[in-house]
């Protein structure tokens, strides 16, 4: 890990001057999106972003000496990944007549669609609008998506806070410009819920440096942020959001009797890193400190203006809180911030021990009414074969009009379910193949993640999405094979080393360094609290079963109690690791006795067979046999 010193203030990158040239993210985009092309220039699409928008083309289809096929992909912005139904029916719309017939469940509670023309870019982002929705800030050097712990548990009014301050947060850091508004709805604003006065006058109020006194961004100014900026907001105990990965993660604190407090305040995660560059890491949040109630709207734009005014300017790859912290040392950090709040802060409040929960299946949220946990491998929500996900979706919305809310691991939660409806929604997910029992759901597959990577995102060097499930297959095999069936273990996948499905805090983590190569993570915590490191720089993909054979049958001889595959490779150390790895000598395969024969089946029966085996905890052969002797018992 190399610290690299700030860079002068003189010296800016590139993108600096485009945001300072942008009149508040209006130009040049404004002006390309009346011009029939379709894509937008260099410089216009890094203004895109932060209305919420990516140009993309299609890598599968790439051709020499053919215009590539640009097409856009657009993020909604919803704090706490709440989606109405009005919404979730307006966005499933577009992804049809607009998008590629998907939608993706993004690891920052969001929805995108991908695959829309540049000429129905602004169709889509009015829609989206005009159906209480927002894209503003759902990417660029921003604020993004704030986020919540997703279970709507109603008797728990510390969930209550979570979701009220991701919300109020999200306002408070919203750009004020009115460019958005100017080009995708004309300059009308659309009906929306009115902002807290409290969040209002916070905004308004200039603490010490916090706000600049003219132009139209009080807290970003011309500039806006060196790059992204990532907030959460949980409960004590529910790290269902990977809260350590946060420029900013807010702990709700309440008194005996469900009254809030104030929070708990960790600053400086983040996962974002360069491949041979150590001066680029992944980064756990530190503990700043605690602040009550009644501060912390000040507090929050104390933190983005240190944020602001002294994060790099010059090194993009240098530009996150992380590094800025990393480099001053936390307690610098801390002066710096109480400095622009004008008071210090209080002491981080001791905190019970953090659990990543998923919230799948049925569950009662406490108003006598129930919640189901969805889950969606790799967050893509799809109609494939007899897999239906997005029809199934599309009839619970229209029939029961269900809020929605999304998970930091690319699910979703349907809520505010009457009792009297369960059988109906289960009905609907039966008939299109959609399993909602989570114990019947592969355990690696339950707990994996997975960016799109390749064929739309420019930055993949490999795949990850597409990739992932046969991975996942060939590590059960090889799970199996060594006698760990069953085996919960935290897998992520990434096609580039940027993190976006946060492959730095899993137990095994694949990051892409090369076409068909990954760079492999291990360690990280199966509650997401500690990192994880890497091991091997470039495993070829035909490599894996023979490069996890070892580690699992190490694990399966020295594993402790109830310790878990990632706990395990941070005790013992990589390097006993790789020494056992060295002298392992894969056992000779059985030789099948003559009395043995093989017979084949259906690749349907056969995955039928499998997953009964998995739900059943017995061999496949133990029940052919028993299946045989009850058909020849009829005899």
């Amino acid at each position: 890990m190399v610290k690299t010193p700030i860079s002068p203030a003189q010296k800016v990158s590139k993108l600096e001057s485009i945001k300072e040239h942008s009149n508040f993210l209006r130009e040049p985009l404004a002006t390309e999106l009346l011009q029939d092309t379709n894509r937008f220039s260099q410089d216009a699409i890094q203004i895109l972003k932060f209305h919420g928008s990516y140009q993309q083309y299609n890598r599968d289809k790439r051709a020499k000496g053919q215009e590539k096929d640009y097409r856009m992909m657009l993020r909604t912005r919803n704090p706490g990944g709440f989606i109405s139904a009005q919404l979730y029916s307006t966005i499933d719309r577009l992804s049809d007549e607009y998008g590629n017939n998907t939608l993706r469940v993004t690891t920052r509670q969001g929805l995108q669609i991908h695959g829309i023309l540049k000429k129905n870019l602004k169709s889509s982002i009015a829609a989206i609008v005009k159906s209480m929705g927002s894209t503003l800030g759902a990417c660029g050097d921003i604020n993004r998506n704030v986020m919540a712990p997703p279970a709507p548990l109603k008797n728990r009014p510390d969930y209550g806070y979570a979701w009220e301050y991701a919300d109020k947060i999200a306002d408070l850091l919203r750009p004020q410009s009115n460019a958005y508004y100017e080009i995708w709805l004309d300059g009308e604003k659309a009906i929306s819920v009115e902002e807290d006065p409290e969040v209002t006058a916070a905004r308004q109020r200039n603490l010490n440096g916090t706000n600049f006194e003219e132009g139209e961004e009080p807290l970003y100014g011309q500039h806006y942020m060196p790059r992204k900026f990532k907030c959460s907001v949980t409960v004590p105990g529910d790290n269902s959001i990977d809260l350590y990965t946060h420029d900013v993660s807010l702990v709700v604190i309440t008194d005996d009797s469900g009254e809030l407090l104030g929070f708990n305040v960790l600053t400086g995660g983040g996962m974002g890193r360069t491949h041979n560059n150590e001066a680029t890491f992944p980064r756990l949040a530190d503990p700043l400190g605690y602040v009550a109630k009644e501060d912390v709207f000040d507090l929050m734009k104390a933190i983005l203006a240190t944020q602001r005014d002294y994060g790099d300017r010059f090194q993009r790859r240098h530009a996150r809180m992380k590094y800025l912290i990393e480099d001053w040392g936390i307690d610098t950090f801390r002066t710096k911030v109480e400095m622009y709040l004008g008071k210090a802060l209080e002491p981080f409040k001791p905190l019970p021990p953090w659990q990543y929960k998923d919230f799948l299946g049925w569950h009662e949220q406490g108003d006598g009414k129930l919640f189901l946990g969805l889950s969606i491998e790799n967050g893509r929500i799809k109609d494939e074969g007899d897999f239906r996900l997005k029809t199934a979706l599309q009839k619970i919305t229209r029939e029961y009009a269900l809020p929605l809310r999304l998970t930091a691991n690319h699910n979703v939660i349907l809520y505010e379910i009457d009792p009297g409806d369960k059988q109906g929604i289960n009905n609907i997910l039966d008939h299109c193949g959609i399993v909602s029992d989570p114990q019947k759901i592969d355990s690696l597959t339950r707990y994996s993640m997975a960016c799109p990577a390749l064929p739309t995102c420019g930055l993949a060097v490999t795949e990850s999405e597409r990739a992932l499930p046969g991975i996942l297959e060939r590590i059960q095999g090889v799970l199996t094979r060594v006698g760990l069936e069953g085996e919960e273990i935290v897998i992520r996948m990434t096609g580039c080393p940027n993190g976006c499905a946060r492959p730095y805090m899993a137990e095994l983590g694949f990051v892409g360094s090369a076409p068909g190569m990954y760079q492999v993570w291990l360690g990280g915590d199966a509650n997401q609290t500690q990192l994880a490191e890497p091991y091997i720089q470039k495993l070829p993909d035909p490599d894996l079963e023979s490069f996890l054979e070892p580690l699992f049958v190490y694990f399966k001889q020295e594993q402790k109690d109830q310790e878990s595959f990632g706990q395990f490779c941070q005790r013992v150390g990589f390097d006993a690791l790789r020494t056992f790895s060295d002298s392992y000598t894969p056992p000779k395969p059985r030789r099948i006795r003559k009395n043995q024969h093989r017979v084949s089946v259906p690749d349907a029966m056969f995955a039928r067979l499998k997953q009964a085996s998995q739900d059943e905890k017995r061999p496949m052969n133990q029940i052919v046999e028993q299946a045989l002797e009850a058909y020849f018992g009829k005899e």
